[in-house]
């Protein structure tokens, strides 16, 4: 068995070394050849090789479109050795009208759509370019630009394109590179030419000016940009921010004082379908009780309707909840991370990135220049040929008959170049008349006012800035302006009120009875209900909490884990059937059950208490819990159990006891803590707290006796201190040891 030859050049290294070799090569891969723009064109490399091979098969505008296929297989095969769907992706994205503010490919067929479906298949589609990408591509024949080898070396591909359009800040560019990114929104190309023209004309012009020519972004979607200017102009001189962007909406009147609100665009790149779920999972959940409904009415143009519970509601209120907790309200980034001329990538601010067009548009227009007057001189060359020849006309004649060699002839005769001579060889017969050796003497002349203009041109650098002025001021009479492919589609809004808008207002308010059974199952009855005695119970349950409120009150659940749990009245199951239980509600254990049910009052204060007999005051505000999982507020010790809350509504509390003694004290006795144990409220040797109660001295101690109520006035005998037994309660307490 044969083995090969020896490996040569087999070196030691380090395994971190060649590893951080090797990550360093494909960062810098990652970074200059695939993720990052330049700020030139505005171009990833797969974007400019997409452009320039649809340029090589001859799709220009105003010519028929070709297979994607087509296009796909001459991008991969000759410039871009990557997946075939990768590079058919990234020219979907080039021909969606939602995706670029200025579309680069134009396609026929399906290209996808703003509720996010996929584009068909390649070999479906057809495409060709845009005017704006002819643009990008003009004068790439004239030398503008530089061409290297493709990765397999057999041809030539731009290294950038000469961009007569301003691509980079009119369409934008996202990725995500090693170690860095890009997030670049796009602008309305009219605002950039004038930011443009007024940098030729100043360049020294500040950020402020330019900010009042370029205000802020312009989406394809619309919408409203509600970002402050001092936060777009912060954005745009750090080159790195973020814009708010808000839908556009608008509300229409509907029969019987009814309305209805339509969102006629939404935030770029929010995929319509996906927006509609969120806010019919929202509905569902009962987080927006003021939405009655939504659909969606959208044919060509954006159309979602959302319809309100009732007349009574304010629209800009109901807008605002819904910008809160949906994608009708964004933030898109803006990080100004692009690859400089010299390919170095950096964060530019505004006014860089603008500059860097400019000098952009400046090489390429000198780069133009020469090799037009290179042309220009080629062909003087030729034409002085010719009018040598038709001097000396009978000589040329002969030495074309009758010489074994008459082009070396020609030149050592007259002179001649080998152009020349190769040339007047090459001529027919028919240019030997007299009419055309007039032409040529005419088209020499035009091409040396030409040539002295040309070189005029390149010795004055005002007449080049203003050369660049009158091809910026053609772009935006083609693309900006008045056309409405120019119009600004993002309106620049005010930004909204810091005051939110509380969810309560956008909820009716209506009287409801509360039932909570006594194995916890909840339900709303509308109305204040008087007569609760007669309504049924699951089997084996029975009533225990009635609570009379209304819609827009949120319930205080304290459980005997000492928890705080927070429920909205709004989200309470109908009283149609038995209702729900509240563990399933809320995040309650099955090992633990209500202790007291509240009517939310900010501002108040609770007495909360335990089985062992050890409580303390705390602020209502601080209970109120924003999760299912509540709030941890009592810290209970060994099978110990939260019992009784109470409101602090009187200067004293009387406690009672398992053990049938009462003790009546201050409330100013119990400290206000915002969690812990708490402290001694009764003594007891056997059992624990049966029942406390919060009352002003004042009126007496109440208690309820078979449907009659019962005041003690004198309470002398059971005044002490926090912390005692106490005596037992005065003849005719109940047995159960409950005040009722």
């Amino acid at each position: 068995m044969s083995t090969g030859a020896p490996a040569e050049d087999i070196r030691d290294t380090r395994l971190a070394d060649a590893l951080g070799e090797r990550y360093l090569s494909y960062a810098l891969s990652t970074i200059m050849s695939r993720s990052l723009p330049d700020v030139r064109d505005g171009l990833k490399p797969v974007h400019r090789r997409l452009l320039y091979a649809m340029r090589q098969l001859k799709l220009n505008p105003g010519t028929g479109f070709k297979k994607c296929a087509r296009i796909v297989g001459d991008v991969m095969g000759k410039y871009h050795p990557h997946g075939d769907q990768a590079i058919y992706d990234a020219m979907v994205r080039l021909a969606q009208e939602f995706a670029q503010r200025y579309p680069l490919v134009d396609g026929q067929g399906n290209f996808g759509n703003i509720d996010g479906d996929n584009a068909a298949a390649m070999r479906y589609t057809e495409a060709r370019l845009t005017e704006v990408a002819h643009a990008l591509l003009d004068g790439i024949d004239e030398n503008a630009v530089d061409f290297r080898a493709t990765y397999d070396g057999e041809e030539e591909e731009p290294a950038v394109l000469p961009a007569a359009f301003p691509n980079l800040l009119a369409n934008g560019a996202q990725g995500i590179a090693v170690g860095m990114a890009t997030a670049i929104p796009p602008h309305n190309v009219g605002e950039l030419c004038d930011a443009l023209l007024h940098l030729v004309r100043h360049p020294n012009a500040t950020l402020e000016k330019l900010v009042d020519l370029v205000p802020g972004p312009d989406f394809p979607t619309g919408g409203v940009l509600v970002e402050s200017r001092d936060g777009v102009a912060e954005a745009y001189r750090t080159g790195r921010g973020s814009f708010r962007i808000r839908a556009r909406w608008t509300v229409e009147k509907l029969r019987l004082g009814m309305f209805q609100i339509v969102v006629t665009e939404i935030p770029y790149q929010v995929q319509k379908a996906r927006l509609l779920e969120k806010i019919a999972e929202l509905l569902e959940a009962r987080k927006l009780p003021f939405l009655a409904d939504v659909r969606d009415e959208s044919t060509d143009e954006v159309r979602l309707v959302l319809e309100p519970r009732n007349r009574g509601l304010d629209p800009d209120s109901m807008m605002e909840q819904l910008f809160r907790l949906t994608d009708l309200e964004t933030r898109f980034g803006l990080n100004l991370n692009v690859l400089d001329a010299d390919n170095t990538p950096r964060v530019m601010s505004l006014r860089e990135a603008l500059t860097a067009y400019l000098d952009h548009r400046h090489v390429v227009l000198t780069r133009r220049t020469e090799h037009r007057l290179e042309k220009i001189a080629r062909r003087l060359e030729i034409l002085e040929g010719f009018l040598v020849a038709y001097l000396n006309l009978d000589e040329v004649i002969r030495i074309i008959r009758e010489e074994d060699e008459p082009k070396r002839e020609m030149m050592r005769r007259f002179g001649l170049s080998d152009l020349q001579a190769e040339s007047i060889l090459n001529m027919r017969l028919r240019q030997l008349r007299k009419l055309e050796e007039i032409e040529i003497r005419a088209e020499h002349a035009k091409l040396t006012a030409e040539k002295t203009d040309l070189e005029d041109l390149l010795a004055d650098p005002q007449r080049r800035w203003a050369r660049i002025a009158e091809q910026i001021s053609e772009t935006r009479a083609r693309f900006g302006g008045k056309t409405e492919l120019g119009r600004r589609r993002t309106e620049i809004g005010q930004p909204p009120s810091a005051v939110v808008v509380p969810l309560d207002s956008m909820i009716e308010r209506e009287p409801v009875t509360v039932l909570c059974s006594e194995k916890g199952w909840v339900r709303a009855l509308k109305g204040h209900v008087e007569n609760v005695a007669n309504l049924k119970y699951k089997e084996g349950d029975r009533e225990r909490f009635v609570i009379r409120c209304e819609t827009t009150d949120k319930l205080l659940i304290f459980a005997t884990n000492g928890r705080f749990y927070t429920l909205g009245v709004d989200r309470l199951p109908g009283g149609r059937g038995m209702g729900e239980p509240v563990r399933l509600m809320v995040d309650l254990p099955n090992e633990h059950d209500i202790a007291a049910v509240l009517v939310h009052k900010p501002g108040r204060e609770l007495l909360i208490a335990a089985f062992s007999g050890r409580g303390f005051r705390v602020a209502e505000d601080e209970v109120v819990a924003q999760t299912r999982s509540g709030r941890q507020v009592m810290t209970l010790g060994g099978v110990d159990r939260a019992r009784i809350c109470r409101p602090v509504a009187g200067d004293s509390v009387a406690v009672i006891g398992k053990n049938r003694k009462l003790l009546v004290f201050a409330v100013d006795e119990i400290p206000v803590m915002a969690r812990g144990r708490g402290v001694i409220l009764q003594k007891y040797r056997d059992g624990g707290l049966s029942d406390l109660k919060v009352f002003g001295h004042a009126d007496g101690l109440t208690w309820s006796l078979g449907g009659r109520t019962r005041t003690e006035t004198d309470l002398t005998a059971w005044i002490g201190k926090r912390a005692q037994s106490g005596r037992l309660p005065p003849n005719g307490f109940p047995k159960s040891n409950r005040f009722g």
